[in-house]
């Protein structure tokens, strides 16, 4: 079947075929779509893995029987893996950069088909900021918006708390059974029961810090809007609201006291363009209109685009290094600056990542690799 099918279910096999792809080391969501794009199948990229590889990077997917406990350990828990390439998958979270290409889940899917609101915030939330999360979200909640959010402490939790009754969606960095923070497990258990939970990592994996960027960019990626509510100058909130602008979705941002250090990162995105907010009418209003395009969106022609001749491929791969570095590099910042179509930059990277010269990250960036 092709897998870039956008309509099919995946038979059991190819399940574990996807598993086995993104599970394996130096291949992330951006690398695992261009690989199944170039050769048709996620089978038939592990089988070319071997050949992929360079001296400086070998690729080992997981065996089989590791994917088999993950899916098992998955069904144990009452959740299941969708692929980008089945129905259920949430439709804005496909047209990221880096989509996952299986999210792992639990609860109530439907909620997937309707509009979605991501409210996020500072985890040593004032009373007032927990307030006007939890008001946001239950008035949200009455005009049928489903509350995203990323099950923190602070205002994800009020945020959460407040749309249990009309929809809430629970994204975690660690595995969807981990209970993190230990506080909201009764939280956890009741999202898994009347909302719905996902995650992109196995069960039973514990975060660590670089696991939440990743989880944010799935928080923004699932929502027609980020609201700010109490964030910090520099705080993981404001990645969320950066993911947000990239993937082309409005960010909102709830004013606060210039005496606060918890309402400096809010109001610095209202001084950067964010719209300020201060009722769920606000919001409400801003969802009437289309969605907003990112400046470069991303190129799905890899597969049907002419490959470059070794020649030009060479070229451009010493063009595209030159202009990485160690600092993580947006994929759309390499197309403004090398003026490469976006399907050459596509190739380019996935050499470079296969050859062990560039390393992917989150949100479409990559750097130079340090091995």
């Amino acid at each position: 079947m092709e897998e870039s099918d956008q309509s099919c279910e995946l038979t059991d096999l190819e399940r574990r075929d996807w598993l086995r792809l993104i599970r394996t080391e130096h291949i992330g969501p951006a690398t695992f779509r261009q690989l199944v794009q170039k050769f048709g199948t996620a089978r038939e990229a592990l089988d070319q893995l071997p050949s992929l590889g360079s001296t400086k990077r070998k690729f080992r997917p997981p065996p089989e029987e590791a994917v088999l406990a993950e899916l098992n350990a998955a069904e144990a828990i009452n959740a299941r893996y969708i692929a980008t390439c089945e129905p259920d998958y949430p439709a804005l979270l496909r047209h990221i950069h880096d989509p996952p290409p299986l999210i792992c889940v639990c609860g109530d899917v439907s909620l997937f088909q309707k509009q979605s609101v991501a409210i996020v915030g500072a985890r040593n939330a004032s009373t007032a900021g927990r307030q006007m999360a939890g008001m946001l979200a239950s008035d949200l909640g009455r005009s049928d918006v489903v509350i995203v959010s990323g099950l923190a402490r602070g205002i994800d939790g009020a945020a959460h708390a407040a749309a249990l009754e009309t929809g809430t969606i629970a994204v975690v960095a660690g595995g969807i059974d981990v209970i993190y923070p230990p506080e909201h497990a009764e939280l956890t258990r009741t999202i898994a029961q009347q909302g719905l939970l996902i995650s992109e990592m196995p069960p039973g994996y514990r975060p660590t810090g670089r696991d939440f960027p990743r989880r944010n960019r799935i928080i923004s990626g699932l929502s027609r809007g980020v609201v700010v509510v109490e964030a910090a100058q520099k705080s993981g909130t404001l990645i969320t609201a950066r993911y947000a602008l990239e993937q082309g979705r409005e960010v909102f941002a709830v004013p606060g006291s210039p005496l606060d250090p918890r309402s400096h990162g809010t109001n610095r995105l209202i001084r950067d363009g964010a719209t300020l907010i201060e009722t769920a009418d606000d919001i409400l209003e801003s969802l009437q209109t289309p969605l907003r395009q990112p400046a470069f969106m991303e190129s799905d022609d890899f597969a049907d685009a002419e490959l470059l001749a070794e020649d030009s491929l060479i070229d451009s791969q010493k063009e595209v290094l030159s202009l990485l570095s160690f600092t993580p590099t947006h994929r759309d910042a390499l197309i403004r600056s090398s003026e490469l179509p976006p399907h050459v930059i596509n190739q380019v990277l996935l050499e470079l990542v296969l050859m062990g010269d560039a390393e992917e990250h989150t949100g479409g960036r990559y750097t130079l690799s340090a091995s």
